[in-house]
């Protein structure tokens, strides 16, 4: 059993949900029930799925709620381009999340690496 707390990856997916939160906020009020739920959903599925897995009772336990994350962490991907395509976002707002997700993704790989070769 591992402390979610202590895991930079999983402050990391906090601090994110608190950036797509926070920028969703600004998205037209017609994609309330659309992709601005769609993102905001993808993006807390990162960090819950990251701390049940921390509390689950094996490292194989915990590498298949990973693998959960880092779907949902793909999704966010793909949900931050559509938000540029759409213009939802700008250039800059896009690098910044783009950035942030990816480095959440590595960090997810990583762990996960780490677990299945325990």
């Amino acid at each position: 059993m591992n402390n979610v707390k202590k895991l930079i990856v999983w402050q990391k997916s906090r601090e994110f949900v608190k950036d797509i939160y926070t920028r969703t906020k600004l998205f037209p009020q017609d994609e309330l029930f659309g992709l601005t739920s769609q993102i905001r959903r993808a993006a807390i599925f990162i960090t819950l799925n990251i701390a049940e897995g921390s509390g689950r009772g094996t490292n194989k336990e915990f590498a298949h709620f990973l693998d959960i994350a880092f779907a949902s962490a793909y999704e966010v991907e793909a949900q931050i381009i559509l938000s540029l395509d759409l213009e939802f976002i700008s250039q800059e707002e896009y690098d910044v999340l783009y950035e942030k997700i990816q480095e959440i993704q590595k960090m997810i790989k990583k762990l996960n690496d780490t677990l299945r070769s325990s």
